[in-house]
C-alpha cells in the first residue's frame, strides 16, 4: 500500500524531472544548431574578437579557383594576400592571374610562400623573386608549417633555422623590408618564438584571439578559416579571413618602412 507521504515524494521527484528536462532539453536544441552554424561557417568564434578591428583581409590559392576581383574585394576587404610559391619549384597556378587582377582593384597586395623543409632557403627565396618578380606589392609573407609527415614527426628548430634564416635575409635584401611570417600557434613556439625580430608575425587563431608565448605582439591575425565571401567559385567553398592590428594607413606604410614599428602594442 502506498502512503500519502510516499505519493507525495514521488511527485516531487517527477517535478525535479520535468524541470530538468524542460531546461535540458531546450539547451541541447540550442547547442546542436550552435554546432551546425559553426560546422558551416555561419557562427565563427573568431569573428567575434576581430570585431573590433579596422582593417580586414583574405588570403587565396587556386583552392579558391576564379576570383572575380572586382566583387571579391567590394565585400569589405581591404587587403588580399595570394599564394605564390610552394618550395623552390612549385607555382600556384592561379598565382599569375590573381596578382594581374587582384592589383586592379585598390586593395593592398601581396604574395605568400610556402616554405619547404626538403630544400634549401637560398633556392626558395630566389623562386619566390623569379615567380612575383621586383614589385612585391605588400611585404612577402613565408608561411612557416607543419604538412604531410612533418604533423607527426617535426623538423627540429636548428634544420629550420637553416632553412628560414637564409629565406628571409635573401627575401629582405631583394624587397628592401623583412618578410612577414605566417604560422600556426605550434609552429610558432617551435621555430619563431625569440627569434626574427624584423618579421611581423601573421598568427592563425580562429577561437581565440592570439597570445604569443614570448610577449611578442602580431600583426595580422587569421581568425576564421571558414569564412564565406562573394566572387569566387572553387574546390573550397570557405575563404580564410585575417585582420590587421593598425590603420588603413599603416597597412599601406608596411612595404616601405620597418615593420617591427606596426606591431600589436601589448
Amino acid at each position: 500500500m502506498t502512503t500519502g507521504s510516499a505519493r507525495s515524494g514521488r511527485a516531487r521527484r517527477l517535478s525535479r524531472s520535468a524541470l530538468l528536462r524542460s531546461v535540458l532539453l531546450p539547451l541541447a536544441a540550442v547547442a546542436s544548431a550552435l554546432a551546425v552554424l559553426v560546422a558551416t561557417g555561419v557562427v565563427w568564434p573568431g569573428r567575434i574578437f576581430a570585431h573590433g578591428y579596422e582593417v580586414r583581409g583574405a588570403d587565396v590559392s587556386s583552392y579558391q579557383g576564379e576570383i572575380d576581383w572586382p566583387t571579391f574585394a567590394g565585400d569589405d576587404l581591404d587587403f588580399a594576400y595570394i599564394k605564390a610559391t610552394e618550395g623552390s619549384s612549385y607555382v600556384d597556378e592561379q598565382f599569375t592571374q590573381n596578382w594581374e587582377h587582384a592589383r586592379d582593384t585598390g586593395l593592398f597586395v601581396g604574395a605568400y610562400h610556402f616554405v619547404s623543409f626538403e630544400s634549401s632557403g637560398r633556392s626558395q627565396a630566389q623562386h619566390v623573386i623569379d615567380t612575383v618578380g621586383g614589385d612585391g606589392g605588400g611585404p612577402i609573407a613565408v608561411d612557416i608549417g607543419f604538412y604531410g609527415d612533418y604533423f607527426e614527426d617535426p623538423p627540429s628548430r636548428e634544420a629550420v633555422d637553416t632553412i628560414l634564416a637564409p629565406l628571409l635575409e635573401e627575401l629582405t635584401e631583394h624587397y628592401g623590408v623583412p618578410p612577414v611570417i605566417y604560422t600556426t600557434a605550434d609552429a610558432y613556439d617551435l621555430y619563431i618564438a625569440g627569434a626574427y625580430p624584423d618579421s611581423p608575425i601573421w598568427i592563425r587563431s580562429v577561437v581565440l584571439p592570439p597570445d604569443l608565448n614570448d610577449g611578442r605582439g602580431w600583426t595580422f591575425w587569421q581568425y576564421s578559416h571558414r569564412d564565406h565571401r562573394d566572387g569566387y567559385d572553387g574546390e573550397e567553398r570557405y575563404v580564410d579571413m585575417n585582420v590587421f592590428t593598425g590603420s588603413r594607413a599603416e597597412l599601406a606604410a608596411l612595404a616601405s618602412v620597418e615593420p617591427t614599428d606596426q606591431t600589436q602594442a601589448r
